[in-house]
């Protein structure tokens, strides 16, 4: 193994740039963060009122204290191309994340039903099938915290209706899977929604609270005339001792949640628990603070990503392979807390040896079995003559191929540029990489928004020319400016993590934290064999 030495200068100007400007992005996201914990807040008074816990306080309940949550997708469906960007909540009403409950590493899933009742949002839906997606991928239980007033209709999308049944169709597949669905219906639960209870294994029920029913009594009325109360249509009492849908009766929130811990505590899995042994590894040489000053905010700028390695894996020991073919293109074996993994990572553009190199490690990877990780910073696959001759095409396909049909574990973290095909070849969201992140400078679009926009004057100069028509220039700077706009509108992160384009943006100190529990949570899936069936456990 080889350790890499430092070249960063943190009292350089260059560096204090790069710094402030991350910091500034997020700050920008943690406002964004916070701005849906404090919407959800303002219900608190109601909450606590009726003797209802918050839905953050539930999830806070329901995981073992002191232990890790990696929470998911916390930008979704930030409107950051209206006029309301500033009052947009992000976050797709709904909680998700990965923790542990009673030392088993579960799914959480939780409506925020302290923002329009739970009520589903832009994104919410994307949001809550990543969430099952990740579950079902990684082998692990399911637990979802229920209180939602459904769709919202005043944003009604028939496309949202189709895509929707696929929820339940997913918690058919985990209880298929054997996968155990674990529900606590701490109110509504309606109509189709009401699947979303009673497509799980295990239910647990508030009294005076639940509601479950295909039709409440508004609708009821207006399609059979009959007249019923919330209570007696759904109510907790009614399904746990007449209908049979509920297992468990609690008496209030807290109580709920304890009942959930019991169940999981009560189920045969595996219960490593978090943590390393801290005596098989070292922590990285160079501080992972200076990854704050690395990247610059342009990403025309060049960067060694050999330097933001050395501030993630274990001792700063990197070996690299084949350092001096396709140089731009960097890869190797290192470890992240005692964990071996493969990395792939650009000093540049993607060439035919560099695209060649990287095929022939992602497949020497999958022979060891070695997860690999993806750090994109690239501007996609080079271009010119003479690597059109080279073979840029046919080398750049046996990469993508190469990602396509890899065997391992696959993690990618957007820490800079990642356009064009070189999405693709690095393994970008649209490939299925077990886990998706991004840097808050992060950029992913099918090209820069200069070039777009020069690429388009000059088929609009070529096209008058064939039609012996002088140019208006004023017309085409126009244009190029209007493209020039909506390329860069749309590649920063607070305009991709809000389309549901990556897991979530983290912080780039918190990055060898965040690989570490991903990892674990792909080795104990690698190891773990569920007692599959041909069905999903159905109610009694």
């Amino acid at each position: 193994m080889a350790i890499i030495e430092s070249t960063v200068a943190p009292g350089s100007e260059v560096f204090k740039s790069n710094r402030d400007g991350m910091l500034a992005l997020i700050e920008r996201m943690r406002m964004l963060e916070d701005r849906a914990r404090i919407a959800s807040a303002a219900s608190s008074e109601r909450f606590h009122k009726r003797g209802q816990l918050l839905p953050r306080e539930r999830v806070a309940l329901v995981l073992d204290p002191g232990t890790p949550f990696l929470e998911l997708s916390t930008l979704a469906g930030y409107m950051f191309d209206t006029a309301n960007a500033e009052k947009s909540v992000p976050g797709g009403g709904v909680i998700g994340g990965i923790g542990y409950v009673a030392g088993v590493r579960c799914m959480i899933s939780a409506n925020d039903s302290g923002i329009d009742a739970g009520a589903l949002q832009p994104y919410g839906l994307d949001k809550t099938l990543r969430i099952q997606e990740l579950a079902l991928e990684n082998k692990l239980p399911f637990v979802q915290l229920v209180e939602s007033a459904g769709a919202n209709l005043l944003r009604y999308r028939v496309e949202d209706f189709v895509r929707g049944g696929n929820i339940f169709r997913n918690l058919a597949l985990m209880s298929a899977a054997g996968l155990p669905v674990v529900t606590v219906t701490h109110g509504s639960s309606t109509a189709g929604g009401a699947y979303q209870t009673g497509l799980s294994d295990y239910i647990v029920m508030v009294r005076g609270r639940t509601r479950a029913f295909l039709a409440g009594p508004p609708l009821l009325k207006a399609a059979t005339g009959e007249i019923a109360t919330e209570e007696e249509l759904g109510g907790a009492e009614m399904h746990t001792s007449v209908s049979g849908l509920g297992d468990y009766l609690a008496e209030d929130d807290r109580d709920a949640l304890r009942i959930a811990r019991d169940i999981m505590a009560g189920l045969p899995w595996d219960r490593s628990g978090p943590g390393h042994d801290p005596a098989t590894y070292h922590p990285p040489l160079h501080d992972p603070e200076e990854l704050l000053g690395i990247m610059p905010m342009d990403h025309k700028r060049p960067v060694d990503m050999r330097q933001v390695i050395a501030r993630i894996v274990d001792d700063s020991d990197f070996t690299e392979m084949s350092p001096n073919y396709g140089p731009a293109t960097v890869v190797g074996h290192a470890k992240i807390v005692g964990q071996p993994i493969g990395i792939i990572t650009n000093n540049g553009p993607l060439d035919p040896a560099g695209a060649n190199k990287a095929t022939h490690f992602i497949q020497a990877c999958c022979q060891s079995r070695t997860p690999i990780l993806y750090l994109n910073n690239t501007t996609g696959y080079i271009v010119g003559k003479a690597y059109e001759e080279a073979g840029m095409i046919k080398h750049g396909s046996k990469m993508i191929q190469a990602v396509t049909s890899a065997s391992v574990p696959q993690i990618t973290i957007y820490c800079g540029a990642s356009f064009g095909a070189g999405n693709y070849g690095m393994c970008g969201r649209g490939f299925h990489p077990r886990f998706c992140f991004s840097w808050p400078n992060a950029k992913t679009a099918v090209m820069g928004g200069e070039q777009a926009a020069e690429t388009m004057a000059i088929v609009a100069e070529a096209g008058a020319a064939r039609k012996g028509i002088p140019v208006d220039r004023d017309k085409l700077d126009q244009m190029k400016g209007g493209i020039t706009a909506v390329f860069n509108g749309q590649m920063d992160v607070f305009a991709t993590s809000a389309r549901m384009l990556d897991d979530g943006v983290i912080d780039p100190r918190d990055t060898r934290a965040v690989l570490a529990e991903v990892l674990a949570i792909c080795r104990e899936s690698e190891a773990r064999q569920p007692q599959r069936m041909q069905f999903a456990v159905s109610r009694a």
